[in-house]
């Protein structure tokens, strides 16, 4: 009996070590998927001392004076190196972990340990410590043009590796797959493809990926570049791809289930696919209360939509539609339009264009030479064209208030488009009034709701309806109500976390 329960026992243990074999089996066939992975042997024979980490995470240097150089210039080295418990005696690093456990090696792995196998097929690794600790330094990447006052303040830098290291510390999880892709005949610049297995819409990444590929040109620069041969209509203003340089906002967007894009030599990531009200949410609005955050999104889309239409509407009342303007407001309107020698039309074109001169003064000259000319110059032109008689103060009032409007977008590309989107609309009201202004907005609703990106639409979820995701559009909800991923993107997943769970946790505290 005794024998017989001794055999059940080790039949189980067997069973055991099968089973976590398989196990770190797996976890390696599944981290292989990520370009960044790396698993070479470390001698010339054949699988054995086999190493295995990911190449953003680990500190080159450490990997190759405390283990390459021991393994490949000492190779007497591998007579004291009978099992893998060994492996101390060897290198000189305090901080290795000898173990069978796959959870164990999997959480190692994505803290910048590397994985050291006696054979393929071994079961007990030994995890060595190789951090990179020092990547991506907050002094060297601080957030410039898509800056916060609350949240983190860590952006993307022009080094591609460093910028996966950042994505990895905020993506602790093996399911965060990159994919390297060369392109550019000449420059040929590495091109990182970045999604979250079990997330992202293979659909989304498959089309990414084409698209990418079926790039033929000779330099890539920037992802800038990347954003204009992807998108998927290159026939309108808008940015159908969303630009960022802040991590917090890449990584919210990669747990959403959109796909990143990072290229060599540039501190922007691209994600998509996007919607027209992605440029409009600031990350910020997540670190505040949902009713703060709600109202300042709020805001922030009514500034838009001033900034576009308000000189239009100006032109199109001063012109053609006098009779709206209220009898308190008529006298003093006619005052300061008195001396004015120009139609409307051109009062506004003219400080339209000032404004515009300001703005692209003020982005080359150096920081502090740049607003104090963009704060000196405004006043002092502005002064000086109502005194000379060639715009009016009220007019002046609706120009500077439209063009900080304009920044109150988070996103610069949107900006510029917002910006662009005002002389069309000034045309039409010049022509033909409040009608004008009518024509303009249809042209521009019906040529929102054909575009795409990634062969999502760009208006979901006004059009097509998305009832369910309006609750983090217009407004943000409170994240009881926010658990599940947007449709639209078609996620694997769709919760991100059960809101049910987080109620009877709740409740047995109270209890």
């Amino acid at each position: 009996m005794f024998f017989k329960k001794r055999k059940i026992r080790n039949n189980k243990d067997k069973q055991a070590v099968t089973e976590n074999s398989q196990d770190i089996g797996q976890l390696f066939a599944k981290v292989k998927k990520s370009s960044d992975f790396k698993q070479f042997p470390l001698t010339d024979e054949a699988g054995h001392l086999i190493i295995s980490y990911y190449n953003t995470l680990v500190d080159q240097q450490q990997l190759q004076l405390k283990i390459l150089m021991i393994f490949r210039e000492t190779p007497y080295e591998l007579d004291r190196l009978e099992k893998i418990d060994d492996i101390k005696k060897i290198i000189a690093i305090e901080d290795i972990v000898i173990t069978d456990n796959r959870n164990e090696a999997e959480s190692k792995l994505l803290k910048g340990y590397a994985i050291l196998q006696m054979k393929e097929n071994d079961q007990r690794v030994a995890l060595i410590h190789l951090s990179n600790d020092k990547a991506g330094l907050r002094e060297q990447n601080n957030v410039e043009n898509e800056f916060s006052v609350v949240g983190p303040q860590i952006g993307f830098l022009e080094n591609i590796d460093v910028n996966i290291h950042l994505l990895r510390q905020q993506i602790n999880t093996t399911d965060l797959i990159t994919k390297e892709v060369n392109i550019g005949s000449t420059s040929n610049t590495r091109v990182i493809i970045a999604h979250i297995d079990g997330i992202t819409s293979e659909q989304h990444v498959n089309t990414m990926t084409q698209r990418i590929q079926d790039i033929d040109f000779d330099v890539i620069f920037d992802t800038s570049q990347l954003h204009q041969f992807i998108e998927d209509n290159s026939l309108t203003p808008f940015p159908l791809l969303l630009p960022t340089e802040r991590v917090d906002r890449a990584v919210q967007a990669l747990i959403n289930g959109q796909v990143a894009v990072l290229s060599s030599g540039s501190p922007y990531v691209v994600t998509g696919p996007s919607t027209i009200i992605d440029y409009f949410i600031s990350p910020e609005d997540y670190f505040l209360p949902w009713i703060l955050g709600s109202f300042f999104r709020f805001i922030r889309v009514c500034s838009v939509l001033f900034s576009i239409f308000g000189t239009s509407i100006y032109i199109a009342v001063i012109t053609y539609h006098y009779e709206m303007i209220p009898n308190d407001l008529f006298g003093s309107l006619s005052i300061s339009r008195y001396n004015v020698p120009f139609p409307p039309v051109l009062e506004v074109i003219f400080l339209e264009l000032t404004i515009e001169l300001l703005r692209e003064a003020g982005v080359r000259l150096p920081t502090k030479v740049g607003q104090t000319l963009g704060i000196v110059g405004g006043i002092v032109i502005g002064q000086a064209s109502v005194e000379a008689s060639l715009t009016s103060n009220v007019l002046l009032i609706i120009v500077a208030l439209s063009a900080l409007a304009s920044f109150t977008t988070p996103i610069y590309k949107m900006s510029n488009t917002i910006r662009f989107l005002r002389f069309p609309l000034i045309l039409f009201a010049s022509i033909w009034g409040g009608l004008g202004i009518v024509i303009g907005i249809a042209f521009l609703i019906i040529h929102l709701t054909r575009l795409e990106s990634l062969g999502t639409p760009y208006t979901v979820p006004f059009y097509p309806f998305r009832p369910e995701d309006l609750k983090d559009s217009l407004i943000r909800s409170s994240y009881s109500k926010t658990s599940k991923r947007p449709n639209y993107l078609r996620p694997k997943s769709i919760w991100r976390y059960h809101p049910h769970n987080h109620k009877k946790k709740k409740s047995d505290f109270d209890e």
